[in-house]
C-alpha cells in the first residue's frame, strides 16, 4: 500500500465512479481500476461494491476511507513543507562571525541574502575565531568565518579576505609620526587586546614570544570599537586588521604599517567536511562564495 492507493480510493468515493475519478486524476480508467484491485488483493478484501455505473463502499472500504482522509492530508502537508525547504522558502542558517568583522564585511551579504530568500531565518553567533571553529566542528553552527589557518582535514575552507595587521595608536603618541614600525619597537607599550578566545590574541602573543618578550596587556575586549576608543584616549596601542583601520577616526587615531613581522589576517569561511548541511545552509555557502568571487576576493 502506498499513498497513491489511498488517493485513488478517495477520488472514487468522491465521484462515486471509477471513470470520473480517473478523469479527475488525469489517468486512464483501467489504471485506477488495476491499482484499486491490487490494493484489494493486498488487503485480501474488497473495498467497493460494483453495481452498475455507481460504486459503494464495503465495510472494509469505509474503514480505509475513515483513516485515509487524514493520512492523505498530512502527506500533502508534508510535501508542501518539504517543497518550502528545498525551494528555500523556509529554513534556518546558523552563522558564526567574529565581532570584529560582523559589522564590517557581512551586513551587505546578509542583506542581499535575506532579500533573495525572505522566508529563511539567519541566526548570527558572534564569537571569536577559536569558538566559531569549535562550534562548526561540533555542528552547533552551520558555517563560520575564522582566521586562518584551520584544520583543513576537518573543514571545507573558502578564503574570503587576505590582509594584515596595523599598529593603532593615539595621534600624540611619540611613535605616531612613523610610516612603519616593527613589533620589537612596541615591546614597552601597553597592549589593548582581543580576548583569549580570539585567534588574533594567540597570534600576537606567539609573535611577541618569538621575539623574546611578553606583551604588557592593559585590557582585553571582544569589541573592536571599544578597543579603538581605549586607544584614542591614550591607554595603550592595538594591532588591528586593515579593514577595521579604514573605519577609524583619523583625527583621533593614527594607524601605521607593521613590518618585521607582517602579521597576516587571512579569513576563511569554513563548514564541516563530513557533516550534514540543511538546504538553507548549503545555499548560504553557495551564495557567499559567489559574492566574494564577484568581488575578486
Amino acid at each position: 500500500m502506498d499513498i497513491r492507493h489511498l488517493e485513488y480510493v478517495l477520488e472514487v468515493v468522491r465521484h462515486e465512479s471509477f471513470t470520473k475519478a480517473a478523469e479527475a486524476l488525469h489517468i486512464t480508467q483501467p489504471t485506477i481500476s488495476k491499482m484499486i484491485k491490487n490494493l484489494e488483493d493486498e488487503l485480501q478484501t474488497p473495498l467497493f461494491i460494483r453495481s452498475g455505473k455507481k460504486v459503494q463502499l464495503t465495510d472494509a472500504g469505509q474503514a480505509i476511507v475513515a483513516q485515509s482522509q487524514d493520512i492523505v492530508r498530512l502527506f500533502k502537508t508534508l510535501q508542501n513543507e518539504l517543497n518550502d525547504v528545498t525551494d528555500f522558502r523556509k529554513g534556518l542558517v546558523r552563522i558564526g562571525l567574529p565581532p570584529m568583522i560582523s559589522s564590517i564585511m557581512f551586513p551587505e551579504i546578509v542583506s542581499l541574502f535575506v532579500k533573495r530568500y525572505p522566508g529563511l531565518t539567519i541566526r548570527l553567533i558572534e564569537e571569536g575565531s577559536l569558538t566559531v571553529e569549535a562550534e562548526v566542528a561540533s555542528g552547533a553552527i552551520d558555517a563560520g568565518i575564522v582566521m586562518m589557518p584551520v584544520r583543513n582535514d576537518q573543514f571545507e575552507v573558502f578564503p574570503v579576505q587576505n590582509a594584515s595587521l596595523r599598529v593603532v595608536m593615539h595621534r600624540q603618541h611619540p611613535l605616531a609620526g612613523r610610516s612603519k614600525l616593527t613589533l620589537r619597537e612596541l615591546e614597552q607599550e601597553a597592549f589593548i587586546m582581543y580576548r583569549e578566545d580570539f585567534a588574533l590574541h594567540a597570534r600576537i602573543i606567539d609573535e611577541c614570544a618569538r621575539l623574546g618578550f611578553k606583551p604588557k596587556i592593559m585590557l582585553e575586549s571582544s569589541q573592536w570599537d571599544f578597543i579603538c576608543e581605549t586607544v584614542a584616549v591614550g591607554l595603550g596601542i592595538a594591532l588591528l586588521p586593515e579593514a577595521i583601520c579604514q573605519k577609524l577616526d583619523t583625527s583621533r587615531i593614527r594607524t601605521i604599517a607593521m613590518v618585521d613581522p607582517v602579521i597576516p589576517w587571512n579569513l576563511a569561511m569554513i563548514w564541516r567536511r563530513d557533516g550534514y548541511l540543511s538546504f538553507a545552509a548549503q545555499e548560504w555557502i553557495r551564495f557567499t562564495k559567489a559574492y566574494f568571487e564577484s568581488k575578486g576576493s
